[in-house]
């Protein structure tokens, strides 16, 4: 498998993940504003959307939307409970979290990295901020964004919160975030997955 990047992309969580379960997929890294691969591929003949992360398979096939190749890798390798099981109510916390960070801090960084009014900017990181706290106040009470263990959920929160520092966001006003991102930062696969994708 390959799977298509750009450093400090939301194409991180998916890399991470792939790690977390063991999967070996190749990189290539993606010039988002060219539209064109390391190799020289045009990346429009991989996905018309143009934006990372894509995962191609085996045989050719591909998968666009990081949330959905988080859960395609983790069903790939279920003893690794990266995903929880099918059908269960643990599995809907983790799909529920992955559409929070997806739709709710995600989103949200958008006006954050593009031309806009100082006034349009202020109100954008105003919203994010209250977003973060609602991840601040689950993390007061949880080791882990949905649960009790790594999840695909924690790749992709951990991904967006790396973001922070770009947007003028200080964490340490938001203690159990911050000790949170200082966990996940220290894990095998993050250390990897940075690794990998500084040397692509």
């Amino acid at each position: 498998m390959k799977l298509y990047f750009a450093p400090g992309a939301c194409s991180l969580s998916p890399h991470i993940v792939a790690l977390e379960v063991g999967i070996p997929v190749k990189l290539e890294k993606v010039d988002l504003a060219k539209k064109k691969t390391a190799s020289g591929k045009d990346y429009l003949t991989v996905t018309k959307k143009g934006y990372v992360p894509a995962l191609e398979l085996d045989d050719g096939r591909v998968i666009t939307e990081g949330t959905a190749i988080v859960q395609y890798l983790a069903d790939l390798k279920p003893e690794k409970n990266l995903a929880e099981k099918p059908g269960t109510y643990e599995r809907a916390k983790v799909q529920e979290w992955l559409n929070y960070i997806a739709t709710e801090l995600h989103k949200g960084f958008g006006p954050l990295f593009h031309p806009g009014s100082e006034e349009e900017k202020k109100a954008a990181k105003a919203k994010l901020i209250e977003r973060l706290v609602y991840a601040e106040k689950q993390l007061e009470n949880s080791q882990f964004i949905a649960g009790d263990h790594f999840t695909v959920a924690d790749a992709y929160l951990f991904t967006i919160l790396t973001w922070c520092k770009f947007v003028g966001i200080d964490l340490l006003d938001m203690p159990a975030l911050s000790s949170y991102m200082e966990k996940i930062n220290n894990r095998d696969s993050v250390k990897k997955a940075f690794a990998d994708e500084k040397a692509a």
